[in-house]
């Protein structure tokens, strides 16, 4: 027989004990949530330009690459990386934001079309049906998340082969018409 010690209390377990204890907790929680999204900040984080124009004459200044740019930049689309690497491989990377904030981007180097799809689009990118623009023929590929680019091969000033890429998420309009707006 089990022995009561004085002042000693208990108290019955029950299941709907249980269950109001369990909705005091949840009430809780979601209060917290809710009181976070109510004094949390949500502003988003501003795009920081560049001025992409120094690199662009950096590039030119080099001579190993034509160092394409849009001329000019559309309306409401903001630059927010640009660099040019010299050396033995050089490279020029434009990067910019369209006015619903979408990336495009301009890739050029002396790799080859297939080495610019590999690294800026994607290894396993599909290609597409060549499209005219300008004049110029240029190759389209498209990656499983809906990444669109063209590409296509030129002659760099000092004649070396060299290769230019326009890739985005943006729209394949808004893509190719960047393409057709590159100026050396």
């Amino acid at each position: 027989m089990s022995e009561s010690r004085p002042g000693a209390t208990r108290y019955q377990r029950t299941s709907g004990g249980l269950v109001g204890a369990m909705i005091v907790t949840v009430l809780f929680v979601v209060a917290f949530v809710g009181l976070r999204g109510f004094v949390r900040d949500n502003e988003s984080t501003p795009v920081h330009k560049v001025d992409y124009q120094t690199w662009v004459k950096a590039g030119r200044s080099d001579g190993k690459l034509a160092v394409y740019v849009p001329s000019p930049v559309p309306d409401g689309w903001r630059a927010t990386s640009a660099s040019y690497e010299t050396g033995t491989q050089p490279a020029w990377h434009l990067g910019m934001l369209t006015d619903d904030r979408k990336y495009v981007g301009v890739e050029e180097s002396r790799d080859s079309t297939q080495d610019l799809v590999d690294e800026h689009v994607d290894p396993d990118a599909t290609r597409g049906k060549d499209v005219q623009i300008d004049g110029v023929t240029w190759q389209t590929w498209r990656d499983a998340g809906g990444d669109y680019a063209v590409v296509r091969s030129l002659d760099a000033p000092d004649g070396t082969p060299e290769s230019v890429l326009v890739v985005g998420s943006a729209k394949e309009s808004q893509v190719r018409d960047l393409a057709g707006s590159l100026e050396d």
